[in-house]
């Protein structure tokens, strides 16, 4: 049982980390992503460019979050 629990231990921390809203603004466009590919958008030469993007800007609005709630000193 121990190992279990370390297990997915290890996981959390590796996948969540110290911010969560980090891994949810990945999480987010590479769901969005896997379901256009699953409705037959696969062959879309927009497609990766386009999730590219909403990664990038996901990304920087949850550090853009975090920034406002903790402004440096």
């Amino acid at each position: 049982m121990k190992f279990i629990k370390g297990f997915f231990h290890f996981w959390y921390d590796f996948i969540i980390g110290d911010d969560w809203k980090i891994a949810v603004s990945v999480l987010i466009p590479l769901v969005v992503g896997a379901g256009f590919v699953l409705n037959g958008f696969e062959e879309s030469l927009l497609l990766p460019p386009i999730l590219a993007v909403a990664l990038a800007a996901s990304f920087v609005v949850a550090l853009a979050i975090d920034v406002k709630q903790h402004p440096s000193d």
